[in-house]
């Protein structure tokens, strides 16, 4: 599921892997900040990216890092004590949600199957939308409510610029 084509994270100490050249306005990591980091890791953000493709490079009691082969990441930070347990607003400004990419329908398929599996959150269960040919898409949220997709969309397709 980790894309090839993703801009490459900064290496950690003792990380010897080689990434992929960045290319230019791809994402490199995404930083989340969560109410309770050990719980989210366990009942949320593990399982989610070590399905994805993830693998935890850093972890600490305050933040972790998980690391694609391609060398995007997605950081993990715990909430100030006086920020936990405040419920994200999606149409407020800020994070609206994030989207990962799946390289077929099958992949929405079986993740959906583990999400509910899981007990996760699912907002939206997999299903064609028209926001693009073949656009094939689930919505799930995390145990703070932050909202997530995973999408997929086949090679022919892709957004056309607005002029």
């Amino acid at each position: 599921m980790c894309s090839d084509t993703m801009a490459h994270a900064a290496p950690q100490a003792g990380n010897t892997a080689t990434y992929p050249a960045p290319t230019l306005g791809t994402m490199n990591h995404i930083a989340i900040t969560v109410s309770d980091l050990a719980e989210s890791t366990a009942r949320f953000y593990g399982p989610l990216l070590r399905f994805l493709g993830y693998e935890p490079i850093v972890e600490e009691a305050e933040m972790s890092v998980w690391l694609c082969a391609s060398g995007c990441a997605v950081n993990l930070w715990q909430a100030k004590p006086e920020h936990a347990g405040r419920r994200p607003e999606r149409y407020a400004p800020g994070f609206h949600h994030f989207a990962f990419n799946a390289d077929s329908r099958e992949t929405v398929d079986r993740c959906y199957a583990f999400l509910k599996e899981a007990g996760i959150e699912i907002l939206d269960p997999p299903a064609d939308y028209d926001y693009e040919p073949g656009y094939y898409a689930l919505f799930f949220e995390d145990p703070d409510g932050m909202k997530y997709e995973l999408v997929h969309l086949p090679p022919q397709t892709g957004a056309t610029p607005v002029a």
